[in-house]
């Protein structure tokens, strides 16, 4: 009978800690944790939800103040994100990746001297930091100054070789201030880093476009297509290449297609097609 009693008690108590365990509760990283992997998924009020919750048990997480403001950022709260990057700074003022983050959310509401002073204070806590210069050399060229802007994005190149972006945005400018030679060289690099990227095939067509080569233009855009075929642009640009060679029809197909795609490029197309059949090129690009 003892025995019995024994074994039933036992039963008992393993029972006991299995409830235990279910009953067990979430940890704030184990939130943090479930909130970065739901915004790397494109879901942005689940990892609002989840960096939330992450807060209320340890208000002094200043990493999760940090990413929901990245995720109300990436849904166009720029408010909101500037409110939990204040607090991340307030909870670790040295936080570089927070004032980063508020440079980012103060670009989005054009508070660009706000975002520049932001992205210098990331840079000036951690010097290396290529993705605030980047940042930085895109809001200078935005602001029009783009001696500035190729300054910041060679110097995110020279941190890290392999940024294609920061290729990418100084050809952009480099185009900007009319060194084609310049934005080609830069606009190939960022491909040959990342062979898949649409819009630097794009962009170096119309630099050739410029420089009169027709051919490696409509190459370019062609490529971009064939790699994005929403980019409405590249439609946009070899219809115009294809207009200037007398391919009239072909060049029809293709504004017909980047309107489809993008109706606001109407009156960029029409106006590029005006100024081709008067001066046999387009004096614009939309």
């Amino acid at each position: 009978m003892k025995q019995t009693i024994h074994l039933m008690l036992l039963v008992v108590l393993i029972l006991s800690a299995s409830q235990i365990q279910c009953q067990r509760h979430t940890t704030a990283e184990e939130y943090y944790n479930r909130g970065i992997d739901r915004e790397d998924k494109g879901d942005h009020e689940g990892a609002i939800a989840d960096y939330t919750k992450a807060i209320e048990i340890n208000p002094r997480y200043a990493k999760a103040y940090n990413n929901r403001g990245n995720s109300r950022d990436n849904k166009g709260d720029h408010e909101g994100a500037i409110a939990d990057f204040n607090k991340a700074i307030e909870i670790d003022p040295h936080y570089a990746l927070a004032y980063m983050g508020r440079g980012t959310a103060r670009a989005g509401k054009g508070d660009y001297e706000g975002a520049i002073a932001d992205f210098t204070k990331a840079i000036e806590i951690d010097p290396r930091f290529a993705m605030a210069y980047m940042n930085r050399g895109t809001t200078r060229a935005g602001k029009g100054d783009l001696e500035g802007a190729i300054a910041d994005f060679t110097k995110a190149i020279e941190i890290d070789p392999r940024f294609a972006k920061a290729y990418y945005n100084r050809g952009l400018a480099r185009d900007d201030k009319g060194d084609l030679e310049g934005a080609i060289a830069d606009f190939t690099k960022a491909i040959e880093i990342e062979p898949r990227y649409a819009k630097a095939y794009s962009s170096r067509g119309v630099a050739r476009k410029q420089r009169g080569d027709l051919e490696g233009a409509i190459a370019d855009y062609t490529k971009a297509i064939e790699i994005d075929p929403a980019e409405a642009r590249a439609y946009a640009n070899r219809g115009v290449a294809l207009l200037i060679k007398g391919k009239d029809q072909e060049a029809e197909r293709d504004f017909t297609k980047a309107i489809e795609l993008d109706a606001t490029l109407k009156s960029a197309i029409e106006r590029m097609k005006s100024n081709v059949k008067q001066s046999g090129k387009a004096t614009s690009k939309p």
